[in-house]
């Protein structure tokens, strides 16, 4: 695996990568990999033939200045995963070499991040779908692949490319998880001991709401009140919010009659985790 540091390092190893006719994979991330990131890159590894990653750890998109320098950090780590994984190219700038001096060109949506993790992180999803818009430019892939833990994530990232005219395909990894079901995250590491014994207990109460969705239940609020009555048995678990949107709009449902999702965030230990699930 290379790795480049700079804009300059980057393009060359794409264009020489581009002229071999190698069609190119990107996986971007903000590093303290898991296993969820290392499925993303194996997957692009099947369906490409130059694997680009990247780690950069984006200040834009941190609403809470502590959550970015509380932020963790294993470069040396990370970078025998990605290899592992299959990563053919590692992009490792800096914040300089991404903003520059006097950076001011900015990329919004208009509806998709007004509510949900919107509401409660200010700026974040602006943060998000600029940094990997100027990503996007650099990397110029064939295909982008990202998890689906962060929903309202994925569909801002789709939607951006789709009217920026981005001429990538996005693929959606499914949620990686632990054996007890706790959705992988770099924030885990910060949970108490009590608190990781007590973290599964947010998708077994998703669960808890696809179950009864399967069950022929098609009123968003009865799946709400199911999956908040669950989480309510764990006081510790503080819940931020609890939605049933349509998967392409993110719009809260009444009854559910198209593609839906339960997504979830809340704090544990005061670290903050979101996970969702598909109803289907």
């Amino acid at each position: 695996m290379k790795l480049s540091k700079s804009v300059v390092e980057l393009r060359q190893e794409v264009r020489l990568a581009r002229q071999s006719g190698k069609t190119i994979g990107f996986v971007p991330t903000m590093g303290f990999l898991h296993q969820g990131h290392i499925s993303l890159v194996e997957q692009a590894r099947k369906q490409c033939d130059f694997v680009v990653c990247s780690i950069f750890v984006n200040p834009t998109q941190f609403n809470d200045p502590k959550d970015f320098q509380g932020y963790p950090i294993d470069l040396k780590r990370d970078q025998a995963l990605l290899e592992q994984g299959g990563a053919q190219l590692l992009f490792l700038p800096t914040v300089e070499e991404i903003y520059g001096p006097n950076f001011q060109s900015w990329v919004t949506l208009e509806q998709l991040p007004k509510e949900h993790c919107g509401e409660f992180r200010p700026g974040h999803f602006r943060g998000v779908a600029t940094v990997v818009s100027v990503l996007f430019n650099l990397v110029q892939p064939d295909i982008g692949f990202f998890g689906e833990k962060d929903f309202q994530q994925v569909r801002v990232i789709e939607q951006m490319t789709a009217d920026l005219k981005f001429p990538i395909q996005i693929i959606r990894g499914e949620t990686v998880r632990e054996s007890d079901g706790l959705a992988m995250s770099s924030r885990n590491v910060r949970l108490s001991e009590s608190g990781r014994v007590i973290a599964p207990a947010i998708y077994r109460a998703l669960q808890a709401g696809q179950e009864l969705y399967r069950s022929g239940e098609r009123s968003a609020s009865r799946i709400q009140a199911r999956v908040l009555d669950e989480i309510g048995k764990h006081a510790d678990i503080k819940v931020q919010y609890v939605n049933v949107v349509a998967e392409l709009d993110l719009a809260k449902c009444e009854r559910i009659e198209s593609p839906a999702r339960v997504l979830f965030a809340g704090f544990l230990d005061g670290v903050r985790l979101i996970d969702n699930v598909a109803l289907t």
